[in-house]
């Protein structure tokens, strides 16, 4: 039985990983991109905030506006 539970958490420790690998090599990718749009000229900080935005469920997002809105008010900003 314990040659068994070592065998499951050496596999789980591998499948750990091979997973961390990929995700180095994903944002490796995502690296790459930003550096292509700045490159190009897009402002690569703009492009952060807006991929944020993006994964925002719509009322979250609406309400972070309201807020952000509200302290800009209230400090004169607009």
């Amino acid at each position: 039985m314990a040659e068994n539970t070592d065998d499951r958490l050496r596999l789980l420790i591998e499948r750990v990983e091979r997973l961390e690998e990929e995700k180095k090599g994903i944002s490796d990718d995502i690296k790459d991109v930003y550096l292509e749009a700045k490159a190009v000229g897009y402002d690569v900080k703009i492009m952060r905030q807006i991929v944020r935005l993006r994964k925002m469920k719509p009322d979250d997002r609406a309400e972070m506006d309201m807020l952000l809105d509200t302290y800009k008010a209230a400090l004169g900003l607009g």
